[in-house]
């Protein structure tokens, strides 16, 4: 198992490509699945979640292909419904593959993805709105298996919360059902309208696509013929990196980067005394001589995005004076905070709210990764930390950054990866 290394420095310079966006990625994979024609797939990260998801596919029947800058998927030859548990543990965004292969078969069994790190993500939103459009769903055995002999048929759903993946899920569940399908309270992402824009492309008609309210007119039961796309850049990547610059009070270039999807994350950093230069796929942040607290509140797009809270924590350690920091998306997302108070970090928890009061010399000791964007916290805890700091369990990184210790090398932080 590797870790990372990571000598404190004082700052960085240079230029950092910004990746495909994994978030994107996954659904856009699991909608081959309702492909005639094999796909062809640009600018995927090369990250653990990706490969997961493609063996899934494989194991599925699919035939999956990378080259140097494409990945083809053909799943024509797909014959099994049956997602194994053995596939589905190791990644939650597995139920993606629920509502295209119930669509396409009229039957399938996914295991239920169980437990997650950073608090409850149940599936009942998913589930109860297949039935909606005519499924009969049980759960057996650590299983959903679903079927509808008679295919999906078009409706009005109202989803109780706001979920990125059950929007996905049913949106592409409803592009070969029959007849009109509308989903009210959708989730607004970026990745999400990817979904929806690649789709429409294609020849599935969907109104209001990036609003609230999704309609699907399906395709009663024809596959479709996917054009080839290109994925758009992580915006969670782009804004981990953005907090590297400002907490090491540094000027780094982002390249291939979306700037009209960081727009909360970017009025954050203005308010904690950032500035930037914008151009159309690139975004400068410069040196500032005083970081400023700051208050956030996690929120679903396009509000404060809680994949960033953790790495704007991280940052608040260096902020002079006090910022508060309250998630309400999930309950166990700031288990980081212990890890980062190991460093020197001064932190107080009341239940979903953090308190963090800057500025604290942070020391460099060895630490634990709990979740994905938590081990980017202690990464940039880590690049104003005295001395060294040993960044354990890195498997939660590597399924979500694509060549972070690379991207960060190449502009200036001393980081190794080292087996234990």
């Amino acid at each position: 198992m590797d870790y990372l290394q990571i000598e404190g420095i004082d700052s960085l310079n240079g230029t950092i490509k910004i990746s495909g966006a994994k978030n994107a990625s996954l659904p856009l994979i699991a909608m081959t699945i309702i492909a005639k024609n094999c796909v062809n797939i640009k600018n995927l990260p090369q990250v653990a979640d990706i490969t997961t998801l493609l063996k899934l596919l494989s194991n599925l029947g699919a035939k999956c292909e990378t080259d140097s800058d494409k990945t083809t998927i053909d799943t024509s030859p797909l014959h099994e419904t049956k997602a194994t548990y053995d596939i589905v543990k190791t990644m939650r965004a597995s139920i993606l593959v629920l509502g295209p292969i119930l669509a396409r078969f009229g039957h399938c069994e996914v295991s239920l993805p169980g437990g997650c790190a950073i608090g409850q993500r149940p599936i009942d939103l998913h589930l109860k709105a297949l039935e909606q459009m005519g499924a009969k769903i049980d759960i057996k055995a650590g299983y959903v298996e679903a079927i509808a002999p008679d295919g999906l048929k078009g409706c009005e759903i109202i989803f109780d919360k706001i979920t990125v993946t059950g929007t996905a899920n049913i949106v592409m569940a409803a592009a070969i059902a029959k007849g009109k399908t509308t989903l009210v309270n959708a989730a607004r992402e970026p990745e999400v309208v990817q979904l929806c824009e690649v789709l429409s492309r294609s020849g599935v008609k969907i109104d209001g696509i990036g609003s609230a309210v999704l309609t699907i007119y399906g395709t009663d039961g024809e596959l479709v013929d996917i054009k080839d796309f290109s994925i758009i850049p992580d915006r969670i990547e782009a804004g981990t990196y953005l907090c590297a610059g400002a907490i090491t009070n540094s000027e780094i270039t982002l390249e291939s980067v979306e700037p009209n999807h960081l727009g909360a994350v970017l009025s954050k950093l203005e308010e904690m005394g950032s500035s930037f230069t914008i151009t159309k796929d690139t975004i400068t942040i410069h040196p500032t001589k005083d970081i400023k607290p700051v208050k956030i509140i996690t929120q679903e797009y396009p509000a404060f995005p809680t994949d960033m809270q953790a790495q704007f924590l991280a940052l608040a350690t260096q902020a002079d004076g006090v910022s508060i920091i309250e998630e309400r998306l999930f309950e166990n997302r700031f288990m980081h905070v212990s890890e980062l108070q190991r460093m020197g970090a001064d932190i107080s928890l009341n239940g979903h709210t953090a308190t963090v009061n800057g500025r604290s010399k942070l020391s460099g000791t060895d630490v634990m990764a709990t979740d994905l964007r938590a081990s980017s916290a202690l990464v940039l805890a880590a690049l104003v930390s005295e001395g060294d700091t040993n960044i354990h369990r890195i498997y939660h990184l590597d399924r979500g950054y694509d060549s972070l210790d690379k991207k960060l090398k190449g502009v200036g932080v001393k980081i190794k990866r080292v087996s234990e």
